[in-house]
């Protein structure tokens, strides 16, 4: 994120995936103003015009104000300082849902995005544990926590009390906790609304509307299935994914009935997809996200296509490759012969089944920008 511009900068990202630790690294006699802050909060939801007091004369350093969902009316003064004072502000925040309600301009792209995720194998070097990662997620604060479960918990009763209850987006946060529940099920699954209505309790449209919040406190991600120029009969549902795998983990229980495989293939696949979110982000790849599912039952677990070509990844927990474990990625390769074709699996080697490449999901975690770059 280039810093040395003139432009100001919006910066999106999750509660926990250290959009303020990043700040206060980077940016040197910054003028800090969190909307956490209980009385600057208030001081200025009375009067978003009180901002400009709050700004030094002729200050030219970075202005950010952290959480800035928390008062979209605040961005018309933005708007107008920076027009008229020339200053930069560095805006994060952790939900795009209050802005979009509001019908907010995000500063009709005066202001550059960006977004923070957790972090990935390439930030970590030598600490990144692979099955840590799938146990306990990427969020920079359960690295090394003393008691990450507790963290992931007390995260997400956080997200619930805080973004979800004090911004009024549902009245009964019981039953959205309940909802939270059901859809952990659908981690890396084709997503059926209708059902988890059913299970629920509530009506279609609800549970429909609930997606969307997860996704506007970007806490969630849905992936269309690849149809571009399509030669068999493609499914129209999305698959969906919680945005890290420790939050998933916390989010979906475990009884006696439940085996530990049933939550460590969807992991798997959220832990490949988070970081290549992240590494298509920072490095400005410009690849959108996909999934490969025909109607006769033919699927790829990750398809990406962009400037850079056109990717196909499959995720294996088994350390062992079979040839229908390649089915996917070989029915695909006839429909795409110029794709690039993986499988990423939990063995030791690297194998090559023809234009299929196999490598263990952790060295491919370590050199996925090479590898879609």
């Amino acid at each position: 994120m280039p810093l040395d511009g003139k432009s100001s900068i919006f910066l999106f990202g999750p509660r926990g995936t250290g959009k303020t630790s990043w700040i206060k690294t980077h940016l040197k006699n910054e003028l800090y103003l969190d909307l956490l802050d209980f009385s600057l909060y208030n001081s200025l939801l009375a009067d978003p015009n009180r901002l400009e007091n709050l700004i030094p004369p002729n200050f030219e350093n970075w202005i950010v104000i952290d959480e800035v969902q928390r008062i979209p009316e605040l961005l018309n003064e933005v708007h107008r300082l920076i027009e008229s004072k020339k200053f930069r502000f560095l805006l994060t925040g952790s939900s795009a849902r209050t802005l979009k309600r509001k019908g907010t301009n995000l500063l009709a792209g005066r202001a550059l995005r960006y977004n923070m995720h957790p972090l990935v194998a390439q930030e970590m070097g030598d600490s990144f544990n692979l099955l840590y990662a799938l146990k306990y997620g990427l969020l920079p604060s359960v690295i090394n926590h003393e008691d990450p479960k507790k963290y992931l918990e007390t995260y997400v009763q956080t997200y619930l009390r805080e973004e979800v209850l004090q911004e009024g987006l549902t009245r009964n946060i019981g039953i959205f906790a309940k909802f939270l529940e059901v859809a952990s099920f659908s981690q890396a699954q084709v997503l059926n609304v209708s059902e988890i209505a059913r299970e629920v309790g509530l009506n279609r449209i609800i549970v429909s509307n609930y997606f969307e919040i997860l996704e506007d406190l970007l806490l969630s991600v849905r992936i269309s299935a690849f149809s571009y120029r399509a030669k068999r009969k493609i499914v129209a549902h999305q698959k969906f994914y919680f945005f890290d795998t420790g939050v998933f983990r916390t989010l979906r229980p475990m009884g006696p009935l439940d085996t530990q495989e049933e939550a460590d293939g969807p992991a798997l696949e959220t832990i490949f997809l988070q970081s290549l979110l992240a590494i298509n982000d920072y490095l400005e790849l410009g690849y959108k996200v996909y999934f490969w599912r025909t109607s006769s039952g033919q699927e790829v677990d990750f398809v990406i296509y962009g400037p850079k070509g056109l990717h196909a990844f499959e995720i294996k927990r088994s350390s062992n490759i079979t040839s229908k474990l390649l089915k996917g990625l070989k029915d695909f390769k006839e429909d795409y012969p110029e794709a690039k074709l993986y499988i990423l699996h939990l063995g030791k080697h690297k194998e090559y089944y023809g234009d299929i490449s196999a490598i263990p999901i952790e060295d491919a975690l370590k050199e996925l920008p090479k590898l879609i770059s």
